[in-house]
C-alpha cells in the first residue's frame, strides 16, 4: 500500500464536470451538489487507513462547512477488483454505517479520478462558487492515526475562506494517503 503526497493547490483551475451513481440510486454531477459558496469534491475509499481514521471528523466538517454554504461530495474511484471492500455494495454499507451526510459516488470507469489528477484517499479539492480550485491540502495533521482533538482544522480553515473571500490560503500542507488502486490497462 503505497502512501503518497498531493500535488500543490492549482489555483483557479476549472473542475471537471462529472455524471455519477450513487450509493442512494440518484445520479450526482457539478450542479447537483455544489452550494452557493463553493464545493468540497472528496476522494475516498472504504479500506483506507488513512480515511478510515478520519471519516467522523470529515462528517463534522461537512456538516459545519454547509452551514457556510459550500456543498460537498465524496468520489471512490479505486478499482475493487484487489480491493474488494471498495466495491460498490460496501460503499453502501459504509455510508449508511456512517451516516454520510454527502453523496458517496462510485467512479468505476476511473474517469473523474483522472480528470481531477487525483493520487491518494483522502485527496481533497476544494472549489469556490466559480468551481475554481482553491484548496488542495490536508484535513488536519492525520495519517494513520487520528491527530489530536484540538489539532488545527487545515480544510476547515481554508474551506471557511474559501466561502468568505472566495479565495483559499496560500499556504497548504499536502494530504497523504493510500494510492489510487487503478484499473490494470
Amino acid at each position: 500500500m503505497a502512501s503518497l503526497e498531493t500535488p500543490v493547490c492549482d489555483f483557479g483551475w476549472g473542475a471537471v464536470d462529472f455524471d455519477l451513481p450513487g450509493v442512494d440510486g440518484r445520479r450526482y454531477n457539478l450542479a447537483s451538489v455544489r452550494g452557493e459558496n463553493g464545493l468540497l469534491v472528496m476522494f475516498i475509499s472504504n479500506h483506507c487507513p488513512y480515511v478510515k481514521a478520519v471519516r467522523d471528523r470529515i462528517i463534522r466538517d461537512v456538516k459545519e462547512l454547509r452551514q457556510h454554504g459550500i456543498g460537498a461530495i465524496a468520489i471512490m474511484s479505486n478499482d475493487p477488483a484487489d480491493y474488494p471492500e471498495d466495491s460498490f455494495d460496501n460503499m453502501v454499507r459504509v455510508a449508511k454505517e456512517c451516516d454520510f451526510p454527502f453523496p458517496y459516488v462510485w467512479d468505476e470507469s476511473q474517469q473523474v479520478a483522472k480528470a481531477y489528477d487525483a493520487v491518494c484517499t483522502p485527496d481533497f479539492f476544494g472549489l469556490n462558487n466559480g468551481l475554481e480550485l482553491q484548496y488542495r491540502g490536508r484535513l488536519d495533521a492525520s495519517r494513520k492515526e487520528a491527530a489530536p482533538s484540538d489539532a488545527r482544522r487545515d480544510l476547515f480553515e481554508g474551506m471557511l475562506q474559501v466561502a468568505e473571500t472566495g479565495h483559499g490560503p496560500d499556504i497548504q500542507i499536502p494530504s497523504i494517503g493510500c494510492s489510487i488502486k487503478w484499473r490494470a490497462e
